[in-house]
């Protein structure tokens, strides 16, 4: 008579039939040995194409999917990449983020990911973390790192920068978007549309943020035209907008679309019209940008293809590269409603 199983009824257990299938289960449909189950799984040269054929389709029907981690741990890796960002509350840092994790999806590693509330000991202290915790590699979407922790951690495994601290660390790469230059495409469109008075808002004086004032006030130079620079600093801020509103300009470029974002609101609370009053143009081209009313006329610095350099980068120092790279990413201009001449 049959045992009773775990549930209390006889037979074989109901887990068996809905357990997810494993490389030994794969081989015995196939009608070959686990070893080779694994050397065609892995792309190995010496499975022949038949059985390689046999192995796979064997895999499909059973729908046996590789465990990239279980394949990690396997070879004394963790299979997890860091990824420690500036402030989640920013869509740009989000979604750079969220394009390191889909890169690392499509290579069968997973993520960590730790907000640092731009706050620099907390970013220190998550980099610390991300180490204790064996990553493979470690993406830092943030300037704001101090060089030296950097360089420790750069002693321990590989690390990537997106964005532009203020020094490079060596042994770290970097990739970022060419600021000065979408900061010039933005201001040539507003001058091409025919504004002479062009405003530059700014709340940072970060390294990418002054790159980004340096593009504006080349743009204006090339045109004739004079900059006016407007501080808008996070104490006062409504005071400062507003300082800024009344300034009489016919444009304004903010360094970033959370800045635009208040700008525009602002605008609509005083019954300005954007854009028949003011163009406004952003920068990093995020959700925001399109989500905005009127929309937002932005710089596109690409946030999925950062994400995916960077972990392209990690990736080739896993795989033994020794010298410094650091990627520049062309920008691009989306023009939306907020501009027109």
């Amino acid at each position: 008579m049959p045992r009773p199983t775990a549930s209390g009824h006889h037979g074989r257990v109901t887990a068996n039939r809905t357990r997810r299938p494993t490389i030994v289960d794969v081989a015995a449909h196939a009608g070959v040995s686990k070893s080779l189950v694994s050397l065609a799984l892995r792309g190995d040269d010496g499975v022949g194409a038949a059985t390689r054929d046999r192995i796979l389709r064997s895999a499909a029907e059973l729908g046996y999917r590789l465990n990239a981690q279980a394949r990690a741990l396997v070879q004394g890796r963790t299979g997890q990449i860091g990824v420690v960002v500036t402030d989640l509350r920013n869509p740009y840092h989000a979604e750079v983020a969220l394009g390191v994790e889909e890169a690392a999806e499509s290579e069968g590693l997973g993520t960590f990911l730790a907000n640092g509330r731009r706050d620099p000991a907390r970013l220190a202290a998550h980099v610390e973390a991300m180490i204790g915790h064996n990553v493979e590699g470690l993406v830092v979407v943030s300037s704001r790192v101090d060089p030296d922790i950097l360089a420790a951690a750069a002693d321990r495994l590989p690390v990537v920068v997106v964005g532009r601290p203020e020094t490079r660390t060596p042994g770290v790469d970097s990739v970022a978007n060419d600021d000065a230059a979408g900061a010039g495409l933005a201001a040539e469109h507003l001058i091409a549309l025919g504004h002479k008075d062009i405003a530059y808002a700014t709340a940072s004086n970060r390294p990418a943020a002054r790159s980004r004032l340096l593009g504006y006030e080349t743009a204006l130079a090339a045109a004739g035209l004079r900059p006016r620079v407007h501080r808008l600093p996070d104490a006062h801020r409504r005071d400062a907008v507003d300082a800024l509103l009344d300034s009489g300009a016919t444009a304004v470029m903010a360094n970033n679309d959370v800045l635009a974002v208040e700008c525009l609101g602002r605008a609509h609370e005083r019954g300005l019209a954007v854009p028949e009053r003011l163009a406004l143009t952003g920068y990093d081209d995020t959700e925001l940008a399109a989500r905005a009313w009127p929309r937002l006329t932005s710089v596109d610095q690409h946030r999925p293809l950062l994400g995916a350099t960077a972990l392209a980068l990690l990736a080739s120092r896993l795989g033994g590269r020794t010298e410094d790279r650091h990627e520049i990413i062309p920008p691009t201009l989306v023009p939306r409603a907020s501009t027109v001449p």
